[in-house]
């Protein structure tokens, strides 16, 4: 048999060494257009940086050791022209030579290519680049070798964008990050994303959100925003998003999708017969609302690789879809999330609760202990686990690692207190934070608690209910709500005649526990309560403009 994979990297590459793996008389020829095949993309920012010292770190695999290793036929700077499914050929060109290579099975894995929006000045600006691969940064550090100092914009706040942007502050250059969205890190919700910003700021970053870039002038040294800021830029990194890399599958006749994505049944079949496709270019289901999406992500690609490998090979093997799990680290803070954000689960599902919870990575009596943010999104009726986000210095990829496994495996809210992990104060809490937070989500859903969400909490206030601080009074005095009645936690029993039973009451304290524990209190008393979600601590991070500080 002969198989023609087109493009290489991570699904590519695991889809031709599994077949070889699994078909030693197969003839394999793996073609890219760039010249290597195999190369650590997910690296490319921190070899910016000088995390990554060595570029040659980043080459993975070379066609000659694959040859030697796999057999296989490994031919870079290889350009595929054309398909022609009924003769079951393509057109390639190596050189300004074209050639035709005949094939049994094809595999397409062109990945995706960076989304450049129309913008008037672009085509004249010489230190505006993207980066996907080892040319790109090879431009990019070019241009950085002439600038030693001076100011870089890197236009998109997601994953990629938030590590170009702390690569060339390490690199000593002034950034500014622009961000269409209202947030940074847009997959994240609004209140989450809120950490990575501050960190962001802390870190000399100056972040704008709400704008796009409009126009370059001076050869890309100036950006005029939309509301008409004009940024000067020495370095200018476009990182808005990526798609499809799909001309030659459209070309084929391939069906596309979602935003151009290809097309693929559960065995990873194209609507051509014969012709596979993997990696960031297909449209795959979301596991969690079964809706079609684009996930461009290196372990799902990994993943579909090796198995239509299997696929050809005779294996049976099913596409089950992915849930989008991801990190990403922004100085020294990492955000991650696993599955829906609140937002697209509401938009998704009727049944939607949310809790927040902070704990220390490990055990906080034990040097070093730094906090967890959690989100947990959730069917408050059945348990069912839609989303889950973390923010912190430590430990956030063991979290979401954790619920990510817990979502696949079909888990729910009621299982996660009983899951148990390894612990010794280095490593953990005997109550980790996974268990705390499945704690919490099942106060709620068994309405042992009831909650309020920091967007809530002003509309809330309005209809007439009253805010309850139940932090000491050293907290408050560090930043306090506008209004809000105080009343310790520890005096509260003795202090309930100061309440009035006829209001409602929201309470609050610093991250959320002892808010609960006076809601438990109060309602046992016959008051009406809800818990301030995230309480100060969250509240003071997206919205600190509100904050009182005397």
């Amino acid at each position: 048999m002969k198989i023609i994979i087109v493009g290489g990297v991570a699904g590519g590459m695991s889809a031709a060494t599994r077949l070889r793996r699994l078909m030693e008389d197969a003839e394999i020829i793996v073609f890219d257009k760039g010249p290597f095949v195999s190369f650590a993309n997910c690296g490319l920012p921190f070899h910016v940086s000088g995390e990554i010292a060595e570029r040659s770190s980043l080459l993975v695999q070379t066609p000659e050791r694959l040859k030697a290793r796999f057999e296989l036929d490994v031919r870079p700077e290889t350009e595929v022209l054309a398909i022609d499914p009924v003769k079951k050929e393509v057109t390639v060109r190596h050189q300004e030579k074209n050639y035709s290579e005949s094939y049994d099975k094809l595999i397409l894995s062109p990945g995706a290519k960076p989304f450049v929006p129309p913008m008037e000045g672009l085509e004249e600006a010489n230190n505006v680049f993207t980066l996907r691969n080892i040319p790109d940064l090879d431009k990019i550090m070019a241009k950085l070798a002439g600038v030693a100092s001076g100011n870089a914009t890197v236009i998109g706040a997601g994953f990629i964008g938030l590590e170009m942007a702390e690569a060339l502050a390490k690199k000593g250059l002034s950034v500014t990050i622009v961000e269409k969205a209202p947030h940074v890190l847009p997959p994240l919700d609004e209140e989450m994303a809120a950490f990575v910003q501050a960190e962001l700021v802390a870190n000399g970053i100056r972040v704008i959100t709400g704008q796009s870039a409009q126009v370059f002038k001076d050869q890309g040294q100036s950006i005029v925003l939309e509301d008409g800021t004009v940024l000067e830029s020495d370095i200018t990194i476009l990182s808005v998003g990526v798609q499809p890399e799909n001309d030659l599958a459209k070309s084929a006749g391939v069906e596309l999708g979602l935003r151009g994505g290809i097309l693929v049944d559960e065995n990873y079949q194209t609507s051509q017969a014969d012709i596979y496709a993997v990696g960031d270019a297909i449209v795959v289901k979301n596991q969690i609302s079964g809706q079609d999406a684009l996930i461009s992500l290196a372990n799902p690609a990994n993943r579909q690789g090796r198995q239509v490998a299997d696929v050809i090979a005779g294996q049976a093997r099913k596409n089950k879809g992915s849930i989008g799990t991801a990190i990403v680290r922004a100085f020294n803070m990492a955000a991650a999330s696993a599955g829906l954000s609140e937002r697209v689960a509401r938009q998704t599902f009727d049944d939607v609760a949310v809790v927040h919870t902070t704990g220390n990575d490990h055990a906080g009596y034990y040097p070093g202990a730094t906090g967890i943010t959690m989100k947990l999104v959730f069917n408050p009726k059945t348990g069912a686990i839609y989303g889950a986000q973390a923010v912190g210095q430590k430990g956030v990829d063991k979290r979401i690692d954790i619920l990510a496994t817990a979502i696949k495996a079909g888990l729910t809210i009621f299982d996660l207190p009983e899951l148990e992990f390894t612990y010794a104060p280095p490593f953990g809490s005997a109550k980790d934070p996974v268990n705390m937070i499945g704690y919490a989500a099942i106060n709620l859903a068994e309405g042992l608690s009831n909650s309020v969400q920091w967007y809530e909490l002003k509309d809330e206030l309005v209809k007439g209910k009253v805010l309850l601080d139940v932090r000491t009074a050293a907290e408050v005095a560090n930043g306090r709500f506008p209004d809000a009645l105080n009343i310790p936690l520890d005096d509260l029993r003795s202090r309930l005649a100061e309440l009035d039973a006829d209001k409602e009451y929201i309470v609050s304290c610093h991250s959320g526990l002892r808010s609960y524990l006076a809601e438990r209190i109060l309602k046992q008393k016959g008051f009406k309560v809800a818990n301030l979600d995230g309480a100060y601590s969250l509240y003071n991070t997206v919205r600190p403009e509100e904050i009182i500080h005397d």
